[in-house]
């Protein structure tokens, strides 16, 4: 998978997995979208760095987003940056339009 790196992924990459590629991840992952030219996500951009900086066990997938990305399509992203928290592949809580690492650290407590 071109967009995953264990630990922070600082790019967004047009490669990017596929919907059987995520469903097939083992543990905890975060499944990012957004594009590198929106305020939003370089707005965001810090936060997630200093937060998966602080879990760097934790895979990051960090997509491209926009028009005619299916895997962006597949997760009902409709605002950017979106952020998914997986478990084994499978969503169990999201966050759109987040500013704050505390957002984040909400994010990653929802997995208990």
């Amino acid at each position: 998978m071109h967009a995953t790196q264990i630990g922070f992924n600082p790019e967004y990459k047009e490669e990017s997995p596929s919907l059987d590629e995520i469903n097939s991840l083992k543990g905890m992952a975060i499944l990012e979208f957004g594009a590198p030219w929106c305020g939003h996500c370089q707005a965001s951009h810090d936060s997630v760095e200093e937060v998966m900086k602080e879990n760097l066990e934790l895979t990051h997938i960090k997509v491209f987003d926009g028009k005619g990305k299916r895997l962006g399509r597949q997760f009902g992203v409709k605002l950017w940056p979106t952020l998914i928290l997986l478990r084994d592949g499978q969503e169990i809580a999201r966050i759109v339009r987040f500013t704050s690492v505390d957002e984040i650290h909400e994010l990653l407590n929802s997995n208990v």
